[in-house]
């Protein structure tokens, strides 16, 4: 039975491995490109927040407040 079963599942996997380089660096490629993704909002989260705040400011036109985006 076992030996069966090993039969229908080797005949249905790819007997080839072309193209597994080719995945295995688009998936690196996508890990690094998320790692730095990650890393950039971190850093610059502070600075993001002062900088829509100071956009905000400028689009209300509140009288108390100065238009200072940067």
């Amino acid at each position: 039975m076992f030996t069966a079963i090993k039969t229908w599942i080797q005949s249905y996997l790819p007997q080839s491995e072309q193209g597994q380089d080719l995945i295995e660096y688009a998936m690196l490629g996508g890990l690094i490109a998320l790692a730095i993704i990650g890393v950039g909002v971190l850093a610059l989260t502070g600075a993001l927040n002062d900088l829509f705040n100071g956009i905000g400011d400028c689009v209300d036109f509140d009288s108390t407040t100065s238009c200072d985006p940067f």
